[in-house]
């Protein structure tokens, strides 16, 4: 996997994007702490509004970038947004009202979830090879693992010697830093979908995605997810801190075994991939988070909760959820020509958010206001239904090329070839524009 890392443009990349999620990370804790000192009591509301806005973001933004990105150069694009995000996280430095911060997250939000898109869909340009790219999504999880468990550290030491508000010039410093590296290399040049017919920007993405039946499974995988991850990045402080009366390391640590669990996955995962369709291990994946939920609210009824018993589960969900999001990329990749790359992966970064915007409240309420099982339970119910809905819209016939016949272009166009019936690998596209075997 780290052989990856002689091709000196993706290693750059990849390097700026392991330094902006470590701003990131830094700034997750100042925002807490930030919350806090404006809203003292109302510090969960606030944090609440904050985190309502980054995916309110996220999925507004994402699919209007992914229109414009295909049309601009992505170098300047890119190291134009981490120049936002640099400015609003220095910004938030210097904030002293609760509205300041709202409008400050909007625009680092606006900013990444332009940014994260664009991103994502110009490693399939850099890395060709299909067998390369599996690796450097393999590689990319890992790197949001590794943050997951780096970042609380090094903000722990950086509160040791400094104010919470320096942790903001430590998030500016990341996004300064992933400018310098885009900077440094040159990206290949997506070619716009440009001509004015059929349709275009953001609607086409949109049109290939709902057209393509192995993206309307992803979805549900995507609901699967959220729902189990949710339930983990949203209530392990409750069961931890209230339930469990462990300390801040306590919280740590079960935070860790969530992350452990998914960089094994992502460890061992390309070697199956090799092996074993995507349908198939993104569909196991998803089971192992759901079994993991409803084994845990069976335990906690029998014997209550232990510490022992949500490490392990919290380990299983974590492996689960790296499961089904690492093959992603290559699922997306395949989806769609290179022209309309940018488009789908915003798509996608917007649905996918937005089963994050409603996954994240009510894994809050119902554990709020019913408990540990109930909440288990709703979110593990809701995991069965996005895997449901993978089933059935992602046929297991999903092979790399599909027989299909041609009326709708004259025998002499150059696609044909001479043959009206053919074989390749189906993409919605101007020929294609639904799935089909017959056009």
């Amino acid at each position: 996997m780290l052989n990856l890392l002689s091709n000196r443009t993706y290693r750059n990349l990849f390097a700026a994007q392991v330094v902006a999620l470590l701003g990131t990370g830094l700034a997750t804790t100042g925002l807490g702490l930030l919350a806090y000192r404006l809203s003292g009591g109302e510090a969960a509301r606030t944090l609440g509004i904050i985190f309502s806005i980054k995916m309110i973001a996220y999925v507004c933004v994402a699919p209007i970038a992914g229109a414009v990105a295909a049309r601009v150069d992505r170098r300047r694009l890119l190291i134009g947004l981490d120049l936002v995000r640099a400015v609003s996280a220095l910004a938030l430095f210097f904030v002293t009202e609760v509205w300041q911060v709202y409008l400050l997250i909007l625009a680092l939000q606006s900013a990444s979830a332009a940014f994260t898109p664009t991103f994502q869909a110009t490693l399939p340009d850099v890395l060709p090879d299909e067998a390369d790219y599996t690796r450097a999504l393999s590689l990319s999880r890992l790197a949001y693992d590794l943050e997951n468990l780096l970042s609380p550290t090094l903000a722990a030491l950086l509160l040791l010697v400094m104010s919470s508000g320096t942790l903001f010039l430590g998030t500016m410093a990341g996004f300064l830093g992933s400018a310098l590296l885009v900077a440094s290399v040159m990206l290949p040049t997506a070619t716009a979908a440009g001509s004015g017919k059929g349709f275009g920007g953001m609607a086409r993405g949109f049109h290939i995605y709902f057209a393509t039946p192995r993206l309307r499974g992803l979805l549900g995988l995507n609901l699967a997810a959220s729902a189990a991850g949710a339930m983990v990045l949203v209530n392990t402080i409750i069961a931890v801190k209230e339930m469990l009366g462990l300390s801040d390391s306590g919280l740590a640590w079960t935070m860790f075994a969530f992350g452990a669990g998914s960089m094994v996955a992502a460890l061992v995962l390309p070697r199956f991939l090799t092996r074993v369709s995507d349908r198939l291990v993104m569909i196991l994946g998803a089971f192992l988070m759901l079994f993991a939920l409803v084994g845990l609210s069976v335990l906690i009824a029998i014997n209550g909760l232990s510490w022992a018993y949500l490490l392990g589960a919290w380990a299983v969900v974590g492996f689960g959820y790296s499961v089904v999001l690492t093959p992603s990329g290559r699922i997306l990749r395949r989806s769609a020509n290179p022209e309309d790359r940018t488009a789908l992966f915003s798509v996608q970064f917007a649905l996918s958010h937005g089963c994050w915007l409603m996954t994240y409240p009510l894994s809050g309420w119902v554990m709020t206001g019913f408990g540990m099982i109930p909440a288990l339970l709703v979110l593990a119910g809701l995991t069965l239904l996005g895997i449901v809905i993978c089933i059935a819209q992602w046929p297991v016939e999903d092979g790399p090329e599909v027989a299909h016949t041609h009326t709708n272009l004259p025998l002499d166009h150059p696609h044909l070839k001479g043959h009206r019936r053919h074989e390749h690998a189906l993409i919605i596209d101007e020929l294609h524009p639904y799935w089909s075997t017959r056009f």
